[in-house]
């Protein structure tokens, strides 16, 4: 293992931790609003980890919310007893980065419920499908990813599947670039290495939604 994917899954295993603490603390429940509790972890971040800074916004969304994909902003909400919800951060511990994607269900919705399995499942079996290559265009992997969440019953949400991540401050992700995403239009191979010779690590990302009942969820991690 190289020296930078072990700092890369360091900073992943703190998020981890970071959020194994929000649910500890029993932080998501319902009457909060998405603000709320997006300071509250932002808080929490600096007090147990010192994490200050974010390589990207931080988004927590839920119920209709959870449709939107990264770009959008969509207007402050407040949790349902029977919701589902999902965060996105990237936070930079020491100069590493992560960036770490995860679902939640308040209540007992059996859809919403499989909603967060299935995602989930879907994400292991993505990566364990890269994991057979030593080729791979980007294109083909966002492909593979939408007929992924065909699979399951779902729409893929998203305009990308995932990105290139590293030491903080990575390679700019201009979003007019593709060969820095997991793109339909990226011809890029993923396992190439970068214009020095280093190894180049991925983030994969799954959004996977359902327009009927305005619910989404999200799964994302180091895939290599």
């Amino acid at each position: 293992m190289s020296a930078l994917k072990s700092k890369l899954i360091y900073a992943e295993n703190v998020a981890l931790a970071l959020f194994s603490e929000v649910e500890n603390r029993k932080l998501i429940v319902a009457g909060k609003d998405e603000a709320t509790l997006n300071a509250e972890i932002f808080q929490l971040a600096k007090e147990l980890f010192n994490i200050e800074k974010h390589w990207h916004k931080r988004i927590v969304r839920s119920g209709e919310n959870t449709l939107h994909p990264y770009k959008v902003n969509p207007p402050n909400r407040v949790f349902q007893a029977d919701d589902i919800l999902f965060f996105d951060f990237g936070p930079v511990i020491e100069k590493w980065e992560a960036d770490l994607g995860r679902t939640y269900v308040l209540g007992s919705n059996p859809l919403k419920l499989k909603l967060k399995k299935d995602i989930e499942k879907a994400w292991f079996e993505t990566k364990e499908w890269v994991d057979s290559h030593t080729e791979l265009r980007a294109h083909e992997l966002f492909e593979f990813a939408v007929n992924k969440a065909k699979e399951y019953n779902w729409e893929f949400g998203g305009p990308i599947a995932g990105h290139l991540i590293g030491e903080f401050p990575h390679e700019k992700l201009d979003p007019d670039n593709y060969r820095f995403y997991i793109h339909p239009e990226n011809e890029t191979d993923i396992f190439a290495k970068d214009e020095n010779g280093m190894e180049r690590h991925w983030i994969l990302e799954m959004h996977f939604i359902d327009k009927a009942t305005k619910i989404g969820g999200f799964y994302e991690q180091l895939l290599f």
